[in-house]
C-alpha cells in the first residue's frame, strides 16, 4: 500500500500517482488532497491523526510552501512505515506516534527501527512541483524495494532524525481554574479542535469558553440542533462544536486563537 496525502486539491495527485505508477504497482489510498494549504502544523496534526491507523506502508505527504527553496526532502522508515516528505516537520509527529508501543497494538512491542534519510534527484523537472518530481518518485522506488531496503537506494542518503526540522504542538497551561490552550485544527465540520487533553472534562457538566457556560456532552445529540456544546473527539482532545452548525462560528474561533476553559462557570 502507498497512501498519499496533500494539499494540492484536483489534478495535481494525479501526476503523482502516474509518477508511482511507472516505478511499482503499488495499492494507491489517498488519504486526503484537502489539507490546509500551505499549513504544515496542521497538516501534521491530522497525518499523526491517520496514518497509525494503516497497515504497513509507504506515506506520501506534501504541504510544502517552501518548495523550490533549500529546505530538505526525507524520508523517515518507522518500522514497517515509511514517512517521505518535504523536512519542514510534516513528518517527525506522525514519527512519534509510530514510535509509541499502543501504534503497533502492542503495548509490550519493542520500539520499531527508526532510520531517516534525505532524497537527492537530480535536476528536478520543475522547482514548483517537487510533489511530482522529488517525492513521488522517492516514495515508489522506496515502495518498489521494500522498506527494509529503503537504505539501499542511491537517491538515499543517511542523516540524523534529530536533525530534520519539528513540530511540536503547544501544550495548555494552568492558571488556577482556568486552562489556557488553542486552537490546532478546524475540520469540515467546522468543529474546533483545541490542545486541550479531554481528561480535563472528567466528571464535569459545564465548563466556561472564553467566559460563556457551555454544556459537555458525549454526543452531539445531547444538546438541540443548532446549540453550542464541549465534547471530547476521537483524537482525545476538547472540542468547541455546535450541533448541526459550525462551531468555529459560534465561539468564533481560527486555528491558532487562544482559548480559555474554566471549570463550572
Amino acid at each position: 500500500m502507498l497512501t498519499l496525502a496533500s494539499d494540492f486539491g484536483s489534478p495535481y495527485p494525479a501526476a503523482m500517482k502516474g509518477v508511482i505508477c511507472s516505478r511499482t504497482d503499488a495499492r494507491l489510498v489517498d488519504i486526503a488532497h484537502d489539507l490546509p494549504r500551505q499549513d504544515p502544523r496542521a497538516a501534521a496534526f491530522w497525518l499523526r491523526e491517520t496514518i497509525p491507523w494503516f497497515p504497513p506502508a509507504v506515506h506520501l505527504a506534501v504541504v510544502d510552501p517552501g518548495v523550490g527553496t533549500d529546505r530538505r526532502a526525507i524520508a523517515v522508515r518507522v518500522g514497517d512505515h515509511a514517512i517521505v516528505a518535504p523536512d519542514n516537520g510534516l513528518a517527525r509527529p506522525v514519527v512519534r506516534r509510530l514510535r509509541e508501543p499502543t501504534a503497533a497494538g502492542d503495548p509490550a512491542a519493542a520500539e520499531p527501527t527508526v532510520e531517516a534519510f534525505e532524497i537527492t534527484v537530480e535536476t528536478p523537472a520543475s522547482s514548483t512541483f517537487h510533489g511530482r518530481d522529488v517525492f513521488a518518485p522517492a516514495a515508489g522506488e522506496i515502495h518498489a524495494v521494500g522498506v527494509d531496503a529503503m537504505a539501499d537506494l542511491g537517491m538515499l542518503s543517511r542523516i540524523d532524525l534529530d536533525s530534520c526540522v519539528d513540530i511540536e504542538f503547544p501544550t495548555p497551561t494552568v492558571d488556577g481554574g482556568t486552562i489556557h490552550g488553542e486552537v490546532l485544527v478546524v475540520d469540515d465540520f467546522g468543529n474546533v479542535i483545541t490542545n486541550i487533553p479531554g481528561d480535563e472534562l472528567a466528571d464535569v457538566e459545564t465548563v466556561g469558553i472564553d467566559g460563556t457556560s457551555v454544556p459537555v456532552v458525549e454526543t452531539f445529540d445531547h444538546v438541540d440542533r443548532g446549540e453550542t456544546l464541549v465534547t471530547v473527539g476521537s483524537h482525545g482532545y476538547v472540542e468547541c462544536d455546535v450541533n448541526h452548525g459550525r462551531g468555529d462560528e459560534a465561539f468564533g474561533l481560527a486555528v491558532g486563537d487562544a482559548v480559555r476553559l474554566s471549570h463550572g462557570r
